[in-house]
């Protein structure tokens, strides 16, 4: 038992999804995971251990933003010994011909956060996933007959926000989307020799003002999961 999670030793797999949602954690595990159980409902952040194809995997609720994910992450490692953290979850795009429900594997994660440059003293560190996730989660993808994006998305700590042009430099230099949390878990990852990945769902466009209904991020978010299971290891 951690701080935050309620686990046993040994009721964790080596390879764990992260959602923000942790009712996405719970949906998961009761339709696409076999044998599961919930080993966690500290602060309602559920986590359940199953199977998928006959591999043993984990998926844990973090909450929002870079500190909580941050938490989880830390606490995951460290005190579980996880090996694999694939987190799922969703972004606007900031291109205008990316569709709602599309795919992203966010391959580097820049930010606004300063979160890392009060550990690397001022100076910019490039957070980037795991390769060979990324390389299993790209050839997962299209194997599900998906058209997965690749690039940077960008991590921010500020959802709402005045400045209404703020995206563009980050658009102009081919980021993909806006999410809260990947910046942290690679460099959290790289920090402590695990390996990670963001899967993202689209969920809407920031540029065309296009948002998908409940309803289609309901089932689209479950191509990102079946990605996700498919490259877990037991």
């Amino acid at each position: 038992m951690s701080l935050h999670i309620g686990a046993k030793a040994g009721d964790i797999a080596n390879t764990v999804l992260i959602a923000g949602d942790p009712l996405r954690a719970k949906h998961v595990a009761t339709t696409l995971m076999e044998k599961s159980f919930c080993y966690n409902e500290v602060r309602g952040m559920m986590g359940y251990t199953g199977y998928y194809k006959g591999k043993r995997v984990s998926i844990q609720g973090t909450g929002m933003g870079i500190p909580s994910t941050s938490i989880y992450v830390n606490e995951l490692i460290l005190e579980y010994g996880v090996k694999n953290i694939i987190r799922v979850g969703t972004c606007g795009a900031i291109q205008k011909d990316i569709s709602l429900g599309q795919v992203i594997l966010a391959m580097s994660a820049s930010t606004d956060s300063s979160t890392n440059k009060i550990h690397f003293h001022g100076m910019d560190y490039a957070p980037m996933a795991d390769f060979e996730l990324l390389s299993d989660a790209h050839k997962a993808a299209r194997d599900l007959l998906l058209a997965p994006l690749v690039g940077g998305v960008f991590s921010t700590d500020t959802f709402y926000s005045q400045d209404v042009s703020r995206w563009n430099l980050w658009a102009e230099h081919g980021l993909l989307g806006i999410e809260m949390e990947s910046s942290i878990l690679y460099t959290l990852a790289a920090r402590h020799h695990a390996k990670a990945l963001s899967i993202l769902t689209v969920s809407d466009n920031i540029i065309t003002k296009q948002y998908a209904s409940a309803s289609e991020r309901e089932s689209k978010y479950m191509d990102m999961m079946k990605v996700a299971l498919e490259i877990a290891t037991g």
